[in-house]
């Protein structure tokens, strides 16, 4: 019989972590109130662990011409494409909350061209789809199709690394098992 994913990239017990990443571990969990699974799992490699989320902080959490609810779509729509089930759970709630939408997580997640989006939100998930699933046929004509509406050069930058970090991190979670923990399926769904 083989051996279930998550047996074979054991947690490691928080007290034996890296004191900074058991700092970031005890800081999540006191605000939101658990650890999300993602922080638990990449702590198997705390030098990855660091790289993972000094990238995903730094796409994340900036201020820019992406919206952090846009930001969120992104990961979603892409992250459904990749069938990365961990991603589009846990970040289909944070969409919900940055948003302030309880059915948009899931309308992006089964089919963001018919979502209440605007046109401008479709063609940056247009463009972040085919980033995330064929990045080869990019052309001149997808950033002047994104330039139209209104997306600057550091926004499709933007979009073009969340799309393919969330690639990377699709992949990560579908490879080591990692499940969405129970509470992210009621956030954002039903006000406080």
């Amino acid at each position: 019989m083989t051996q279930p994913l998550a047996k074979r990239f054991p947690v490691p017990p928080i007290d034996k972590l890296p004191e900074d990443i058991r700092t970031r571990l005890l800081a999540v969990q006191e605000k939101s109130g658990f650890i999300p699974n993602v922080f638990l799992t990449l702590a198997y490699r705390p030098d990855e662990f660091r790289a993972f989320f000094a990238y995903h902080d730094t796409l994340m959490d900036k201020e820019s011409g992406l919206t952090k609810a846009e930001r969120e779509m992104i990961v979603v729509a892409t992250s459904a494409a990749n069938q990365c089930q961990y991603c589009v759970i846990a970040h289909g709630a944070i969409l919900r909350i940055r948003a302030k939408n309880p059915l948009i997580a899931d309308q992006i997640a089964v089919n963001y061209r018919k979502a209440d989006i605007t046109p401008r939100q479709k063609a940056m998930l247009d463009f972040a789809m085919k980033v995330a699933l064929e990045a080869y046929v990019v052309s001149a004509a997808d950033f002047v199709a994104l330039s139209g509406h209104g997306f600057s050069d550091d926004d499709i930058w933007d979009i073009t690394a969340i799309a393919a970090f969330f690639a990377l991190s699709n992949r990560l979670a579908n490879v080591t098992g990692m499940r969405p923990n129970d509470e992210f399926y009621l956030m954002g769904r039903v006000p406080k």
